[in-house]
């Protein structure tokens, strides 16, 4: 019973039956009560126009808005509100489907350039809470998140872990609304660029990765060398060779010698990790 109910009904038998008799008779008898219920039915039907700008937003319509409407719940307001979810159990659902989400599409694109090291590597880089939280907030989760009142005042709808947790509630919501062909759909599309940028990242840390790793265990340098140069000036394709101690560890090509390159040295990095110390 909440708090308008409570004030009423003491004491009063009138008020008391038709509170048991339903809310038709509540509005009736008690002054002030249609009032609320109206207020209630507008912050229900305004919530729902704010979810349904979320869904243009997101780019999938819900068949059972009320699981977006879970996926928005933080823990904060469920317990102020008494309700009965919160977003954690959809949370750990939609961190599941990320991760497999997520390794389909690196395996699909990738799978015949990068090893699995680079893979696992390449989906640590997309899959984590600042990664996420940077999509949440692109996205403006933050502004349809529920939150408690004192969750709300230290700016939770900012913080990183909860922008994330969101988000991956989200993914949740939408696996179980429509499968996992949409939820991958919709993790390619909040995904694509970062997707699409991975390998140069993978490929920039391999490079300063490998010249650490050989300079700690050989104390040399790798060196890299143009074996061939191949296609018109304006589309230029590259092979290179790595040489430790003047021999061929690994080669890579790319349509630029720094591309060349950087695979060579992927290749080689995944050679020496191999490798015991």
């Amino acid at each position: 019973m909440d708090w308008f109910h409570a004030q009423h009904c003491h004491g009063n038998k009138s008020v008391g039956c038709c509170l048991a008799n339903g809310n038709q008779a509540v509005r009736a008898l008690v002054p002030g009560a249609n009032l609320w219920y109206k207020l209630k039915a507008m912050e229900k039907s305004e919530h729902k126009k704010m979810l349904h700008g979320l869904e243009k937003t997101l780019g999938y319509s819900f068949r059972r808005p009320d699981l977006l409407a879970r996926a928005l719940i933080h823990r904060s307001w469920a317990v102020e509100h008494k309700a009965a979810a919160d977003n954690e159990r959809l949370e750990f659902l939609g961190d599941a489907v990320l991760e497999l989400a997520t390794s389909d599409l690196i395996y699909r694109r990738y799978a015949d350039k990068c090893s699995e090291g680079d893979m696992t590597r390449m989906r640590a880089s997309l899959v984590n809470e600042n990664q996420l939280a940077e999509v949440a907030a692109r996205l403006g989760l933050g502004e349809y998140i529920r939150l408690g009142r004192g969750e709300r005042n230290s700016g939770g709808s900012r913080k990183p872990s909860l922008l994330s947790d969101a988000l991956e509630a989200v993914i949740g919501a939408i696996y179980l609304d429509g499968g996992f062909q949409p939820a991958l759909e919709f993790v390619e599309q909040i995904l694509g660029e970062l997707l699409r940028k991975a390998p140069r990242g993978l490929q920039r840390d391999c490079k300063s990765r490998l010249q650490e790793l050989v300079q700690a265990r050989m104390h040399i340098t790798p060196t890299y060398q143009v074996e061939d140069v191949s296609g018109p000036a304006h589309s230029r394709f590259f092979n290179v060779s790595l040489l430790l101690k003047g021999e061929v560890l690994s080669r890579g090509s790319g349509s630029s010698k720094k591309e060349a390159e950087q695979q060579a040295a992927c290749k080689a990095l995944e050679k020496l990790e191999q490798v015991k110390a």
